[in-house]
């Protein structure tokens, strides 16, 4: 199949699955973005993501995740997907790439909002130390003020992703191989106190404890931490004891693709209190591409 094939072929799984979500999905928004990074897609891992967010609701994602010598923020800024300006979020993945081993990379674009986040993730099992990420200077200082909360729950040297949202102006940090001590229930709850947000619900302090990830999202504007996210995979999300929602729900039973691949499920508390839920499921599935255990997560 040709690279023009293979990208037709995407298109119109995007624009069948946003119809499963009675979601817009023009090809001339989406097209661009796919072309941009075209010699990627044939060995790519390909995912779509949908969520119960209430401001994310109307919105259809598309995960690309790619190993290969390639400058993914260079043929954003090129394309104009992401605007040059003096923000030091535009710096990041340079520090990131010049201070860390990067192993492979990914993109986000919505069928709506166009294009939004680059992934770096760090070698399997090569996690990199929170004071690394510390001493970068585009990082949000957000990292630095939250120190002892990462290193309390043994976080200090687990991180295996970096995300970072260009237009929102926030970068998701990433932990794998958790200390068991994270996952028990009252841990969980303490780590919702300590930042600030409302501990979870009974149902999703279950799924929480099944997680093999977690991360936290941080700012430029505040040195908060916005969101904690717990991270779990599974063939069938609708065996976890919660309730997704019937939107969700709906995706998943009708989704086409990957049927008999695995699921990630991501449960998330924001710091104005929303909690919620957001499934990934793949278009293709091919977890050799990337390094999954230390964190395919996100938000």
């Amino acid at each position: 199949m040709s690279e023009t094939d293979e990208l037709t072929r995407l298109c119109s799984a995007l624009e069948e699955s946003a119809g499963l979500l009675d979601i817009p999905c023009s090809r001339e928004r989406i097209r661009p973005v796919l072309a941009a990074y075209e010699d990627m897609l044939s060995q790519a891992m390909i995912a779509f993501r949908v969520t119960s967010a209430e401001d994310d609701e109307g919105e259809l994602d598309c995960r690309v995740l790619f190993r290969r010598d390639v400058d993914p923020y260079g043929i954003a800024s090129s394309k104009g997907f992401i605007a040059a300006d003096d923000h030091p979020v535009g710096e990041l993945l340079s520090d990131i790439q010049q201070r860390c081993p990067v192993d492979s990379y990914g993109i986000d674009f919505g069928v709506v909002d166009g294009f939004k986040k680059i992934w770096a993730f760090f070698p399997d099992g090569d996690f990199q130390p929170l004071s690394r990420l510390a001493e970068m200077p585009s990082m949000p200082r957000a990292l630095t003020e939250n120190a002892g909360f990462f290193f309390r729950y043994g976080l200090e040297d687990r991180v295996g992703l970096i995300g970072i949202d260009y237009h929102g102006r926030t970068v998701n940090v990433y932990f794998g191989k958790l200390p068991d001590e994270c996952l028990e229930p009252e841990a969980i709850r303490s780590m919702h106190r300590e930042i600030g947000v409302p501990e979870p619900s009974d149902q999703m302090l279950q799924l929480c404890a099944q997680s093999f990830g977690l991360y936290f999202t941080l700012s430029w504007d505040s040195w908060n931490i916005q969101r904690i996210s717990f991270s779990s995979i599974t063939q069938d999300p609708m065996s976890f004891p919660v309730r997704f929602g019937s939107r969700i729900e709906d995706f998943v039973k009708n989704f086409r693709y990957g049927v008999d691949d695995p699921k990630m499920v991501h449960a998330a508390v924001k710091s104005t209190g929303e909690e919620y839920y957001k499934i990934q499921a793949y278009y293709r599935w091919r977890p050799a591409t990337v390094n999954l255990t230390s964190a395919d997560s996100g938000e």
